[in-house]
C-alpha cells in the first residue's frame, strides 16, 4: 500500500456528462473500481455481457439493476450483489444528486 485514499473524496458537485470510472486496484485477475453515477443508466438495448464475474456495492445513493430473465432489483446504501460472468445485466436508474457511488470488484477467469 502506498498511502490511504478516501472513497468519497473528489465527488462531483454537479451532474457528470458520463459515468466516472476510477480504478483503485488492478492486480493479477482482480480489478476494483469506484463508479460515480449522476442519473446515468443503460439504454433499453444496453445490456452488459462481461467476461468476468462482478461483485458490486452501492456505497451512497440509489440505483436499480435489471438482470436478464430475473427482473429488476432496487439497491440502496450498503446493498450489494454478485453478477456471474456472461449474466446479462443493465443499470436502469441511478440517483442524480447527490451522486450514486458504487464499488465494483471484477474477477477475471485467468491472469490478464
Amino acid at each position: 500500500m502506498t498511502g490511504a485514499t478516501n472513497l468519497f473524496s473528489g465527488l462531483p458537485q454537479a451532474a457528470l456528462p458520463t459515468e466516472q470510472f476510477d480504478t483503485l486496484l488492478d492486480h493479477s485477475n482482480v480489478k476494483i473500481e469506484r463508479i460515480i453515477s449522476t442519473g446515468h443508466c443503460a439504454p433499453e438495448t444496453g445490456w452488459f455481457d462481461q467476461e468476468q464475474d462482478e461483485w458490486v456495492c452501492v456505497l451512497e445513493g440509489d440505483a436499480r439493476l435489471e438482470i436478464d430473465g430475473q427482473g429488476e432489483t432496487a439497491l440502496s446504501r450498503g446493498d450489494w450483489t454478485f453478477i456471474p460472468a456472461h449474466q446479462r445485466h443493465r443499470v436502469t436508474y441511478t440517483r442524480t444528486s447527490p451522486p450514486t457511488v458504487w464499488l465494483a470488484v471484477h474477477v477475471y477467469p485467468a491472469r490478464r
